[in-house]
Order: structure tokens, then sequence, then C-alpha cells
């Protein structure tokens, strides 16, 4: 997904790609480490390359299954749905999506082969007439949590939502 504050252009992974490591965590890990197993079963796995209504229907789905409230996840299925939309129309390449959750956070993460290549994509409002770059702003907006990960072997982004009850210092346990 290469992109610039002003395109929405992308190129094939490799091409002029330049190398941006992920923001960390905020609880010090890995920007973006392996799934976690959830508590409710295997992540599910989803490869797409044209169908966005499958996915956002699963994605509802299985927002509504970990408790997500209907609004909450009407904003998960956006944010998914901006992501794989990027794929479709720029990658030239099937994307993945998994979702997992547990008793915190349901996270959706989508790989494309593509590239991004502006270290700041998402993080700036783009201006009402810009031609492109609203999507990943979206995204950042209506996510507690974006992870973006992006390099010669593609693209990663994670999405993440907390769960209601699952506020910082909330022993959901308890």
């Amino acid at each position: 997904m290469a992109r610039d504050g002003n395109t929405a252009q992308r190129e094939p992974a490799g091409l002029q790609a330049r190398t941006r490591q992920p923001d960390p965590r905020p609880d010090g890990g890995d920007a973006v480490p392996a799934p976690s197993v959830p508590d409710h079963g295997d992540p599910m796995s989803y490869t797409y390359s044209t169908d966005l209504g499958a996915i956002r229907a699963v994605v509802h789905r299985y927002a509504i299954q970990a408790g997500l409230t209907e609004a909450r996840a009407i904003d998960l299925v956006l944010a998914v749905s901006e992501v794989a939309a990027n794929t479709v129309k720029h990658a030239k390449s099937p994307g993945s999506l998994k979702i997992w959750y547990d008793t915190r956070e349901i996270v959706c993460q989508i790989h494309d082969e593509g590239v991004i290549t502006d270290p700041l994509a998402g993080h700036r409002q783009p201006s009402l007439d810009a031609q492109g770059g609203h999507g990943l702003w979206i995204v950042n907006q209506v996510c507690d949590q974006v992870e973006l990960q992006s390099d010669e072997n593609g693209t990663t982004i994670r999405l993440h939502m907390n769960l209601p009850d699952a506020s910082p210092g909330h022993d959901p346990v308890s």
C-alpha cells in the first residue's frame, strides 16, 4: 500500500518499499505480536479478493459474539471494511483477515502484499478535498488501537477494540 498524504497508490511489496518499524505497544511488547490463543476458540481466518460484503458480515457477527455493542460493532465493521477495500483497490493481491477476542478486546488483523511507505499514514487528518487518505484516518478514529507494520513482506494492520467492562484497571475475573 504505497501511499503518501495526497494519493492512494500501492506498489507491490519490495518496490521502493521503506521498512517502517511499528510504534511500540503501550504494554511494552512488540508492535505486532503473534496472536495469542483466544479464550473462545481458534482465530477465525478469511481470505478475500473482492467480496467485502462477506467480510462485513463475519466481522459484525464476531463483534457481537465478543460483546461489543451494536454501535461499536458497526465501527469495527467500518474500520475493517476500509482496510480491506484498500487491499482490493491497491494491493493487487488477495488479503487475509483474522479475528480473535478474549475477555479484554477483539482484534481484527488484515494482511496483504502491498506496502505503505508513509510512516504517518492514518495519523494526519486529510483535507476534505484530498483524493485519498481518508480511510486509515477514519480507522484510527474509531478503533481503540491501530497497529501498522509494512515492509518488503507486505502490510499487516491490527485493529483493536476494547470490550465493555475491559477498561483499564478493571479485572474481568473478579
